[in-house]
């Protein structure tokens, strides 16, 4: 597992942990006393630098190579049941947006998300998460066909943001992008979004309007993200912690300003530390609101959904 700058002290822990364990393999010593101690000791560290985690190095947690991506959660949520589905039916089929059919019970759902890479080639042929407008219209043509056959939207967002090449200006990236977030305000089917990794700009937006918007403990969800940010203000990548503090961009900061309705919790480190536990957190968690919402009559999930939306940074003088 690789490990971040403020990660360090867990790392040395480990380290002797491993060092304890060859001793004991190795040799008769009884090393029970040290072992016991070692594992107090790892888990004291741990809760001490993940509940004082800084908006910067939650942003870091995000972008952990390690970390739990789109597809893993759908295939250990639905198992054999997902059905990967392709193209815009207009351009190509984009890898940075994966969607298809899967089955959590006997409730069948539509779920669409933006896919990285776990190496450099597989980064590249996903194109690092970055969706082109062909993404964002594969995305839309899904969830027309959801809405058809009446089955629930569950999307999936961990991106740093839409592609922003010139070939994808061209073939009108933001176009893309707006005609979602207008479609998806009108979808007739319960839209459930979830954000498990980088939520930056329109890029996350292009598939992020439901009826409930969750964000994982250690995710973002952000106009801009904190290096682009500082560059913009300082000229300089070197205040992206100041910067990611002033964009209040971690799901704690969202809940309060209410633009997210819950924050799932994840194992002690991050969802890469226990990943069976994240997986079945977010299966709990889409299982429960899509009851909830799936009681509401079509008009009524319509208008609590529009109003949800335009309500967002309204002044009351």
């Amino acid at each position: 597992m690789e490990f971040l700058d403020f990660e360090l002290p867990v790392k040395e822990i480990l380290e002797q942990i491993d060092k304890c364990k060859s001793i004991k393999n190795e040799s008769d010593v009884d090393v029970t006393k040290t072992f016991n101690l070692l594992q107090k000791k790892l888990v004291d560290t741990k809760k001490d630098i993940y509940s004082n985690l800084s908006a910067w190095q939650r942003v870091q947690l995000s972008r952990h190579p390690n970390r739990p991506y789109a597809l893993d959660y759908i295939n250990n949520i639905c198992g054999d049941t997902f059905l990967e589905l392709h193209g815009d039916r207009n351009v190509k089929d984009d890898k940075a947006m994966i969607g298809g059919l899967g089955k959590i019970g006997d409730q069948s759902y539509m779920f669409i998300g933006t896919q990285k890479g776990y190496n450099t080639k597989t980064r590249q042929y996903r194109n690092f998460g970055m969706a082109n407008p062909e993404g964002y219209r594969k995305a839309l043509r899904l969830m027309r066909q959801a809405e058809k056959f009446n089955i629930p939207i569950v999307t999936l967002i961990d991106t740093p943001g839409a592609y922003p090449g010139m070939e994808a200006e061209e073939r009108g990236q933001g176009e893309a992008i707006a005609r979602n977030i207008y479609e998806m305000m009108n979808i007739n089917v319960p839209i459930i979004c979830i954000v498990i990794g980088e939520g930056a700009s329109g890029g996350a937006l292009g598939i992020g309007v439901g009826d409930k918007i969750l964000m994982l403990e250690n995710t973002w969800y952000s106009v801009i993200s904190p290096e682009s940010c500082s560059s913009i203000l300082w000229r300089s990548w070197e205040h992206k912690e100041l910067a990611a503090e002033a964009l209040k961009l971690t799901a704690e900061d969202m809940l309060k300003n209410k633009l997210i309705d819950k924050i799932i919790e994840e194992p002690l480190g991050g969802a890469h530390y226990d990943p069976t536990q994240s997986y079945q957190s977010v299966k709990e968690n889409i299982v429960y609101f899509t009851k909830k919402i799936k009681s509401l009559s079509s008009k009524k999930m319509i208008e609590l959904r529009r109003k949800k939306f335009t309500k967002i940074g309204k002044f009351k003088g």
